[in-house]
């Protein structure tokens, strides 16, 4: 066989290894994230089972016909989601979605209940009552001139203006139009019929339909709930918030400030027992308070309910006439004045409720609507509640029988994040709890002790062995497993910055079991190299044949574990897609290290004297069998005489 051609020049792949180092440090070092000391530069995003916490893999399904949601739908429901998880409290909450059909949720260091995270969305379509301050100081409620406006119009007369977000004036009030293309949005029937602002603002027109809240029978858990909420605020405090029929007007009576001052104290889980009266009318229950109830706290349809928009104003709000269910699709689109409206369309069944709840907004029926829940021109109002939360609140200004929008100043990312809220509550994805996860810290801790003794008794076994074997060419090994260990430590550090990958004890188990691939492909070439000695090459050649002649061995052998890698990450969930990942990885780097590092440094170990000592090169008997002379044959006497 021809020798290999050109001279192999070793400096050059280890000035390549050292400016690999060097960038990689330097990211870990300077990269944006990096904060802190140079200690915890060098700290490792660790996952839940190493430092404590919950962790939930929930797999979303298409309800109809069980298919995998789309992406976009799968994006809404992970930021729904989150919402809910922030709703906990948590600061350093992740939701992030996983393949085409899970979303996993972490809380590091907080052992939570999540079962009902997973809920699907409580869309609801509620008509405005009564509105009031929401700041859990207020001293009287609203005037109407305060209370964010909102309004829907059919597209038959004046110009649509309306936003997400209602504000005071006039000209950013969110207002609800029939769609140009449906041609079907119908007025009011008799301009007459309408009432003015100043006809529905006797106080006694809103009292009936919210005295009905109270009335609502509940469960016996809940009445529980109730009276250890009343034994915490004291007996003299629920009796004055029983006894409220409207917000209190603390300005006029100090004392009952002082009364009603418990209520600031609860939780958001104890003022979601209380009912819908006392949540509105007691005014030291802040929006801060409502809006952080558990998921689902408001989503009966058929009760009135109290809910917050902007976290500044409350609404006591009238049972749900339309729902999530009823509405087929919500965009955000460039109307014929090019300005950004949210396209809304009804089912069959769901466009009858809406134009139902529509006529009986427009007109006011029964004057349910009083003046601190009326918008700018006079007309009630529907809020458009999402969860607990409200996410619009416009006023309706016609009856629409047809497909709607909801106009005003509104910006490309207000309109697509109010038709994404929209589009959520109606989506047809249900969720299956797939893994659930609870760990404390300290057996997080005693899990990180474990998995980092487990990889060091496993780096020190083939670290013996390999100076036990092969003696000078376990130096190499060495050297090899630790450069390995930096390469990958330094990615962990940079990756949990860049994309949020955690560390978590499977992603170790992964690591070790990377270290029998490592050992594996210095084996391979090590006893090839032995063969090309043994064949009577020297060992300056035999290095750079035993190389070729390995390489394609090492390749194939790694290619096979990153492939398995692949896979397993692919189709796994949860944790096992940290092993996946760090198998992968460790593969990865070891071929660099194979490249850039052992072969070099066995270049130019074979042109040192000690290479050539069987007892400290660790080739054993190969270089005695080719050092050994060859017995010369005697000549057959017969033969000479011959």
């Amino acid at each position: 066989m021809a020798p290999p051609q050109g001279q192999m020049r070793p400096g050059r792949q280890l000035a390549v290894l050292g400016f690999i180092f060097v960038v990689l440090y330097l990211l870990v070092f300077f990269s944006g994230g990096a904060k802190g000391s140079f200690q915890d530069r060098l700290e490792p995003r660790l996952g839940l089972d190493l430092i404590g916490g919950t962790r939930v893999t929930l797999e979303a399904r298409n309800s109809i016909g069980g298919k995998a949601p789309t992406a976009e739908n799968l994006e809404e429901a992970r930021q729904i989601i989150e919402s809910r998880v922030n709703a906990f409290g948590v600061a350093e909450a992740e939701v992030v979605t996983e393949g085409n059909r899970n979303i996993v949720i972490s809380l590091p260091g907080e052992n939570r209940n999540l079962d009902n995270v997973g809920n699907a969305a409580e869309l609801r379509f509620r008509k405005v009552l009564k509105g009031a301050d929401g700041s859990g100081t207020a001293a009287v409620p609203p005037p109407a001139t305060a209370a964010p406006p909102g309004s829907v119009t059919p597209s038959g007369g004046a110009t649509p203006s309306a936003g997400a977000t209602p504000t005071p004036s006039g000209s950013g009030a969110p207002k609800v139009t029939s769609s140009p293309s449906g041609g079907q949005g119908g007025m009011a029937p008799a301009p007459s019929a309408t009432p003015t602002p100043s006809a529905s603002a006797s106080p006694s027109a809103s009292a009936a339909p919210s005295a009905s809240a109270s009335a609502e029978p509940v469960s016996a858990s809940i009445e529980e709930q109730r009276k250890a909420v009343e034994q915490k605020v004291g007996a003299p405090a629920w009796q004055a918030a029983s006894g409220l029929q409207a917000p209190a007007d603390l300005s006029a009576d100090p004392s009952l400030a002082d009364k009603l001052k418990p209520f600031s104290t609860l939780s958001p889980q104890e003022v979601a027992v209380l009912s819908a009266q006392m949540q509105f009318n007691v005014p030291t229950i802040g929006c801060k308070q409502l809006d952080e109830r558990p998921p689902a706290s408001i989503s009966d349809p058929k009760q009135q309910v109290v809910s917050c928009e902007d976290g500044a104003s409350k609404y006591l709000l009238d049972q749900a006439k339309v729902l999530g269910t009823d509405v087929s699709d919500a965009d955000a689109v460039l109307d014929q004045t090019n300005a950004w409206v949210v396209s809304l369309d009804f089912t069959g069944d769901g466009q009858g409720k809406w134009t139902g709840l529509t006529r009986e907004s427009f007109t006011n029926e029964g004057q349910a609507c009083d003046a601190t829940a009326l918008g700018q021109d006079g007309k009630c109002r529907v809020a458009v509640v999402l969860d607990n939360k409200i996410v619009s609140s416009p006023e309706i200004q016609g009856v629409l029988t047809g497909n709607s929008q909801i106009t005003g100043s509104f910006t490309q990312k207000d309109a697509s994040t109010l038709a994404g809220q929209l589009r959520y509550g109606a989506l047809p994805v249900t969720f299956k709890q797939q893994e659930a996860q609870n760990v404390t810290a300290t057996l997080g801790a005693s899990h990180l002790r474990a998995g980092l003794l487990a990889a060091g008794i496993g780096m020190l076994l083939v670290i013996i062995y390999s100076f036990f074997y092969y003696r000078l060419l376990g130096s190499v090994i060495f050297l090899s497993l630790i450069l390995s260990a930096l390469l990958v430590f330094g990615a962990l550090v940079v990756l949990g910055r860049q994309i949020g990958f955690t560390l978590t004890l499977a992603g170790i188990a992964g690591m070790i079991v990377s270290l029998g691939v490592a050992a594996d492909s210095f084996v391979i070439y090590f006893e090839r190299l032995k063969d090309e000695i043994r064949e009577g090459r020297s060992p300056r050649s035999a290095v750079p044949r035993a190389w070729i002649r390995a390489r394609r061995t090492i390749i194939s052998a790694n290619a096979i574990t990153l492939l398995s890698a692949v896979v397993l990450y692919v189709v796994s969930v949860g944790t096992v897609k940290g092993f996946a990942f760090a198998l992968g990885l460790a593969t990865v780097l070891d071929l660099v290290v194979v490249f850039l590092f052992r072969h070099p440094i066995m270049t130019m170990f074979a042109r040192t004297r000690a290479f050539l000592s069987p007892r400290v090169s660790g080739l054993g008997r190969a270089l005695p069998a080719r050092n050994q002379p060859t017995q010369t044959q005697p000549r057959n006497p017969r033969a000479k005489e011959a």
